[in-house]
């Protein structure tokens, strides 16, 4: 089973800065992520998603190997390539996977223009572990699915650093 969390950051770069880290720990095997990707919302007020992973991109990719695969056995490998590529891209741009974008831009409207928040889909993680890694950005937990133990032990390890700053 998975668990969810979402922290909400000053800026893009920031939340940026903490994905790479949970990207590191997970080269680790600290922690397994499914999912991680970063809302922000915009001056205009929209909520801009900054995938993982470029559905539409992988789609046109794998679409153009198979159309080109097809089109050889055709005798017709370019427009094989073309027709693939644009059903794969079309297939990856409606595909979804990971965490639901409709869920992760309606709980981004609450932010503040400019802040961004860090969805995070987790497999599997030594919290203590992770959490000392990343506390030291600060950030405030939006939401969370995880246990209360760790959620609280989050929510103290992330409100001590913005106490610090303050001060």
């Amino acid at each position: 089973m998975s668990d969810l969390v979402a922290i909400v950051y000053p800026s893009e770069a920031k939340a940026e800065e903490v994905r790479q880290r949970l990207l590191k720990l997970q080269k680790e095997y600290l922690i397994t992520l499914s999912d991680a990707v970063i809302a922000v919302k915009t001056d205009s007020g929209g909520i801009k998603l900054n995938q993982l992973v470029n559905t539409t991109a992988m789609g046109a990719m794998t679409g153009s190997f198979w159309g080109l695969l097809i089109g050889v056995l055709f005798l017709n490998p370019i427009l094989g390539v073309a027709v693939g590529a644009a059903s794969g891209a079309l297939g990856g741009a409606l595909s979804d996977f990971g965490i639901d974008d409709s869920f992760m831009k309606s709980l981004s409207s609450s932010l503040q223009p400019g802040n961004a928040a860090l969805f995070v889909l987790i497999k599997h993680m030594t919290a203590d572990k992770v959490i000392k890694e990343i506390k030291d950005a600060g950030g405030v937990v939006l939401k969370t699915s995880l246990d209360e133990t760790k959620e609280k032990a989050l929510r103290d390890a992330l409100a001590s650093t913005v106490e610090q700053t303050a001060a």
